[in-house]
């Protein structure tokens, strides 16, 4: 039997994904969600209570139901089940803004080519946090720490922290892991690690959540600054593909060299498979690096147990943390 003719649908569809993508931002931005969350569940009351006409009230929806963000329910509307958990305004599971995180580089992928001609960077500045401001980075991080604080519950559901003390978290941002770990183990302290423009507002998170007494800061750029000691679990999680593989070896070795002995440490990233053929999502977060002056890459699950195994760590293992888009790397340091 001869093989399918293959056809352009595949290929058209990943050229337009783009509509896709806007249609989720515009339902976040308008709220569309939490008002049929609330009881907004025919096209005549979601007109109403977004204030937008009858027309384009129908073409969200239909666009919506297309791409099951939506569904119907005895001709009401309701929202998929991981649309009513992560995008109605209010709720503590509230994602809503992490969907934005990237559309700041919207325009930019328009003209990934242009930015693939550039010559390679020379240096470690990264565009996305060099000069960044304190309120840049109030609202850099104010979408990390909506999704951190699911990875951050994973994290300790995963690790045994129970004969721990003292946590590092580096490059720890919002300080999602710090705050969601000391929550979990009340004999915990930690200390999260980013640049002074990041730190400030880390430590309103911490504030908010009642850890000032356990949970620190520490300004540092970790690809210049040395580290503080102490810590007998180091965490480095979501910065694995900003940096080249002689920065990531670099940072690594800065963490071994700090910790106890008897620590552990804990690379979070996303990370490609051993033959660099996807998944997708880590593939995406390294060419995005093309647009943002960078030395970032994709890194492969093969090249992070060899950081870790460089450095000096131990017992390296890979978990998948979130599939598809995390893997968790471990070691031990004798």
């Amino acid at each position: 039997m001869p093989s399918e003719r293959p056809t352009t649908v595949r290929l058209q569809r990943l050229a337009r994904a783009y509509r896709e993508s806007g249609t989720l931002l515009a339902a976040v931005q308008l709220d569309l969600f939490s008002k049929i969350s609330e009881g907004a569940n025919t096209e005549e009351k979601l007109s109403i209570a977004l204030g937008i006409s009858a027309l384009n009230t129908e073409r969200i929806t239909v666009a919506c139901l297309s791409l099951g963000l939506i569904i119907k329910d005895n001709n009401n509307l309701k929202n998929a089940p991981d649309v009513e958990r992560f995008l109605i305004k209010g709720r503590a599971t509230y994602a809503g803004e992490w969907m934005f995180f990237t559309q700041p580089d919207w325009s930019k992928w328009g003209h990934l080519a242009d930015f693939l001609t550039n010559k390679e960077p020379e240096t470690l500045d990264n565009a996305t946090v060099k000069g960044i401001t304190v309120d840049e980075a109030r609202r850099y991080h104010r979408a990390t720490f909506s999704i951190g604080r699911g990875a951050g519950r994973l994290f300790v559901q995963s690790i045994d922290l129970s004969n721990r003390h003292k946590l590092l978290d580096v490059g720890g941002g919002s300080g999602a892991y710090c705050i969601e770990a000391c929550k979990a183990y009340p004999q915990l302290r930690a200390t999260v690690l980013d640049l002074p423009e990041v730190t400030p507002v880390a430590r309103e998170f911490i504030e908010d959540n009642n850890l000032s007494e356990r949970v620190d800061t520490y300004d540092a750029d970790f690809n210049k600054d040395s580290f503080p000691k102490g810590a007998d679990i180091a965490i480095m999680a979501s910065n694995l593909p900003m940096y080249g593989r002689e920065a990531i070896q670099a940072v690594i070795q800065k963490i071994y060299n700090v910790l106890l002995p008897d620590s552990e440490f804990h690379l979070i990233g996303e990370a490609l498979n051993e033959d660099r053929s996807g998944p997708s999502d880590p593939a995406m977060w390294g060419l995005a690096q093309t647009l943002h002056n960078s030395t970032g890459m994709a890194h492969s699950v093969t090249e992070c147990t060899g950081y870790l195994k460089n450095a000096g760590f131990q017992n390296i293992e890979v978990n998948d943390f979130v599939p598809e888009v995390l893997m968790r790397i471990s070691g031990l340091k004798a």
